[in-house]
């Protein structure tokens, strides 16, 4: 029979995830739960002799139900998406199915506070905090008692501040200064008091500096780092327009990005861990089982904590699994059991690049055919073989066709003995891709890089 493993899938972060999990020397079959007929899933499924459902908006319910019908069939499940986490899909397939899941319980998903997250974060190490202030809409009788609370803030840190509802809000609702306002009036206007009506609201000081990413994998026992990752979060070149869900992302031969110093990884290292001992609470805590990723700043105070999640980064989950050196089944099975080891990847580099709709991210529409046509992409497999992988993410196959939606839609993913290497990969497939598609020309351009090294050279001698 093999082994029997339910996906719970959205976009391309779990076609990584899917494509590594069936690469493994045992016998895998695939059973995903997805949120649209993605092409490469689909594939998977019937590759391997398990079965694809598409599961309208992820919904927990529908999730249980599909997993039931192949419960005798399936060993383990993996998460890929954070909305079914916060809903406490691990809790009920636990709960009715008896699947075992690597995701935490509803209660341990971070994303469902930022408040709490930087409570956490204050509870395990403080100088990785910003300076922050919370504030509770219970406290204010008026808008104008608000307002001056807000203001009082702003005279004690400055007026660079970050304003982020409590709740999750995929980044709607969050305002930073320079980016969404320059005025006191307009942030509180536009975005304290908007989100004070519904709910808690931290305003925390804008830090310049550098932003990376790791991804730490928990058993509930110890947490292993993967490699560091920067990801390109705006819309357009050279970090214009809206933030994103991420444009494409890159990572170096080894742990460190190039702008990093061994410091800074070290430093990264000890955060995590800190904030991992107070999460669990206790040396062994299933419940907390899953990923740590955790977005982190180097600014000239060292390395802060912007974001803890609950799951694999997208894009950068991309650009760490394909380089893990053991087999992902073997692995998933020790993060079951809590007995994970340790974590080996290539020396390589790996590029991630999106191709998305002409309106994602930005202020054009587009209402002609969303065909996409990946042919050209895909032949350049015989030149590059596993160093090109493409993954479709926001995408469904209809009569044969595969169709753009509305969100990331192929990711192109190049690795290379350098970062020169792997950015002509994955931009040699991406500009293949044919369809109303754009993407940033910028990904790991070493103008860009220079940029990131040059900054924290002025930060960390000023």
């Amino acid at each position: 029979m093999g082994v029997g493993i339910l996906g719970i899938s959205y976009g391309s972060r779990f076609a990584c995830i899917a494509e590594c999990l069936a690469a493994s020397e045992q016998r895998v079959r695939l059973f995903i739960a997805d949120k649209q007929r993605n092409p490469f899933n689909l594939r998977l499924c019937e590759q391997t002799g398990g079965a694809h459902a598409v599961i309208p908006g992820l919904r927990v319910d529908g999730i249980v139900e599909f997993a039931k019908k192949h419960q005798a069939e399936i060993d383990f499940g993996i998460l890929g998406p954070e909305g079914p986490g916060i809903e406490g899909v691990r809790d009920a397939l636990e709960r009715e199915t008896g699947i075992r899941m690597i995701c935490p319980t509803q209660a341990y998903f971070i994303e469902r506070s930022k408040v709490e997250q930087r409570k956490l974060i204050e509870r395990a190490v403080p100088k990785a905090n910003p300076r922050f202030r919370i504030f509770d809409p219970a406290d204010f009788g008026s808008e104008e008692e608000a307002k001056k609370a807000f203001y009082g803030w702003l005279d004690e840190i400055g007026e660079e501040v970050a304003i982020k509802p409590d709740a999750p809000a995929t980044g709607k609702g969050v305002g930073v200064w320079g980016d969404h306002f320059s005025s006191r009036e307009e942030a509180f206007t536009q975005f304290f008091w908007p989100n004070l009506q519904k709910g808690r609201v931290i305003v925390e000081e804008k830090i310049e500096g550098e932003e990376f990413s790791l991804q730490f994998v928990s058993d509930g026992r110890r947490l292993l780092p993967t490699p560091a990752v920067r990801d390109y979060k705006r819309a357009f070149d050279w970090d214009l327009g809206p933030n994103t869900g991420g444009m494409g992302s890159y990572k170096d031969r080894g742990n460190l990005l190039p702008f990093m110093s061994q410091r800074d990884w070290e430093e990264a290292l000890e955060i995590g861990e800190r904030i991992h001992e107070v999460l669990k609470g206790r040396e062994y805590n299933p419940e907390v089982r899953g990923v740590l990723y955790m977005a982190y700043i180097i600014g000239k105070e060292g390395v802060k904590v912007l974001e803890i999640n609950s799951r694999w980064g997208d894009p950068e989950v991309m650009n760490v699994l394909p380089l893990l050196k053991q087999d992902l089944v073997e692995i998933c099975f020790q993060w079951l059991e809590g007995g994970l080891k340790r974590l080996d990847f290539q020396e390589l580099a790996s590029v991630v690049v999106y191709a998305t709709p002409l309106s994602y991210g930005g202020y054009s529409t587009y209402t002609g055919p969303a065909e996409v046509r990946m042919e050209e992409a895909e032949r350049l497999k015989q030149e590059f073989g596993d160093r090109l992988r493409l993954y479709p993410g926001s995408m469904e196959v209809r009569d044969g066709k595969y169709y753009a939606l509305g969100s990331r839609t192929v990711a192109c993913v190049g690795i290379g003995e350098d970062l020169t290497q792997a950015r002509k990969i994955a931009y040699s497939a991406v500009r293949k891709i044919d369809g109303p598609l754009r993407h940033r020309e910028d990904i790991a351009l070493p103008e860009y890089i220079q940029r990131s090294i040059l900054k924290l050279q002025r930060l960390r001698v000023s």
